[in-house]
């Protein structure tokens, strides 16, 4: 700039303003040559908290290359935004790319919002997650003795917490862990995609997960959750990979997702044995909605086998079962103890199904030897009205305990249409008892038809849960175009 200026003094005036504003135009060029242009878009999104404070996750180091592994930036982002909590909250923005990343965890009044070309890439490295100790209400891993890896999203004792985007990814790369599991060389039991403990106002919203190393979206001793709009695509073979499963969690909605699993596309719980009796928290006021699943092996909708705590109040409706093994399930068994009582289900369209109707009284897996045989489970008040099913191999096998029969359970206006080559016995119940009315073809004697004069729909209560009353607002957020 010195030389400019002591060159410009030998020029006369008349040319120094021309020649100024050369080089501005081409010192501007010369950026604009560097450095990559952008513009600024406000994209809108619903959630339960709209936030004051947006930052990106490049903005921490983060590099969405599909190799560098981004989970210290993640890990310095939350950090940062976590002093924000009491200052309107804070949301980390995950730009487009693939952000290879190990576990992380989330902090209060903070949204993750991943971009609609946002994928976040499971590191298949075991040192990048943590292990940390069993569930109290399991006494043990899933998968092995003792402890866990940590999910790939984690969060503990935290309220207000949203984790939705543009339909952006989350791949957990499972097939390693898959292929471990099969092999026995687990030493801990896998890592979850998303699992949020002992935390409140909890949104799960507009995501697309994929090939999670087990369970793909577990609260856990929460309250007030919605899950909604959430995509769960999984091999139908893969081991264990429940879509979402509510744990111990009171005041819950899960809407309009859809759902291809290895395992139970959902599967409410409540703890194990003797462990889940003694924490005693039962999952309550539950429901479900607008739910599609496909899992050959496993059920639409499974009530434990893990039920310990009890589950009482759940409502299922606008549900479609395509190419699955079951409807909605009830396992437990001798020494759960707990209960599963107060269930209602209408609406429900099932295509190419092993089973309308499914409940099992000796679904045995324990924790360990110390389980108490005489903790006997509760099965009452169990309610199915208006479903269509067909492609059937058996409508219905219903199988309490020798001695603890299922009771209350109650089947209207169903049309099963059985598969040609469906079993002869397309009824097959021991120890429960009930009545059904409108119901094709004819149950067994344990649910005596009321007749014609007599017809009436099972329950399905009219007035709103709780959870219904929690709203979701429009937000808005400003992101990069480049």
């Amino acid at each position: 700039m010195e030389f400019l200026i002591i060159t410009l003094r030998n020029i006369p005036a008349i040319h120094r303003s021309l020649l100024l504003a050369v080089v501005i135009l081409t010192a501007l060029g010369n950026v604009h040559g560097r450095h990559k242009v952008h513009k600024w878009e406000t994209v809108e999104y619903s959630a339960i908290s709209c936030r004051a404070h947006t930052a990106s996750l490049t903005d921490f180091g983060g590099v969405g290359d599909g190799t560098t592994l981004n989970t210290n930036a993640f890990k310095s982002a939350v950090d940062h935004l976590s002093q924000f909590q009491s200052d309107g909250g804070s949301m980390l923005y995950v730009p487009a790319g693939k952000w290879l990343t190990g576990s992380f965890n989330l902090t209060s009044h903070f949204t993750l919002y991943l971009d609609k070309d946002a994928v976040l890439l499971a590191s298949q490295d075991e040192n990048d997650y943590p292990v940390i100790a069993p569930l109290p209400s399991y006494g043990r891993g899933r998968d092995t003795d003792g402890g866990r890896f940590i999910s790939l999203i984690f969060g503990t004792n935290l309220t207000d917490v949203v984790i939705t985007g543009e339909n952006g990814t989350i791949d957990g790369q499972g097939q390693l862990w898959w292929d471990k599991f099969h092999k026995k060389e687990l030493q801990y039991t896998r890592p979850y995609l998303i699992e949020i403990m002992y935390s409140d106002n909890i949104q799960i919203s507009s995501l697309t997960l994929v090939n999670s190393p087990s369970w793909n979206v577990h609260p856990v001793y929460c309250s007030n959750i919605i899950i909604q709009g959430i995509t769960i695509l999984a091999p139908v073979r893969s081991p264990n990979t429940d879509g979402i499963n509510p744990d111990s969690c009171i005041n819950t909605r899960i809407e309009d997702c859809y759902i291809v699993s290895g395992d139970d596309c959902i599967a409410v719980k409540s703890g194990w044995d003797e462990y889940g009796v003694a924490f005693g928290m039962p999952t309550k006021q539950l429901a479900i909605r607008r739910i599609t699943c496909i899992s050959p092996t496993s059920a639409t909708i499974a009530l434990g086998s893990e039920m310990s705590g009890g589950i009482q109040d759940v409502r299922a409706e606008d549900i479609v079962a395509i190419d699955t093994e079951s409807g909605v399930r009830i396992k437990t068994a001798v020494g759960r103890g707990g209960y599963v009582k107060d269930v209602y289900v209408k609406g429900v369209t099932m295509k190419t199904m092993k089973y309308v109707f499914w409940m099992t009284g000796d679904y045995g897996s324990h924790p360990d030897n110390n389980y108490d045989p005489n903790a006997l489970p509760v099965i009452d008040n169990i309610n199915y009205r208006d479903m269509v099913a067909e492609n059937v191999t058996i409508a219905a096998k219903l199988a309490g305990i020798s001695g603890d029969p299922f009771t209350g359970i109650c089947i209207s206006n169903v049309t099963i249409e059985l598969a040609p080559k469906a079993k002869k016995l397309a009824w097959n119940c021991t120890d429960i008892s009930g009545i059904s009315s409108g119901v094709v073809p004819q149950p067994c004697e344990l649910l005596p038809d009321q007749g014609t004069e007599n017809v009436s729909p099972c329950n399905f209560p009219t007035e709103n849960l709780p959870i219904d009353d929690m709203k979701v607002q429009t937000c808005s957020c400003r992101k990069k175009l480049y």
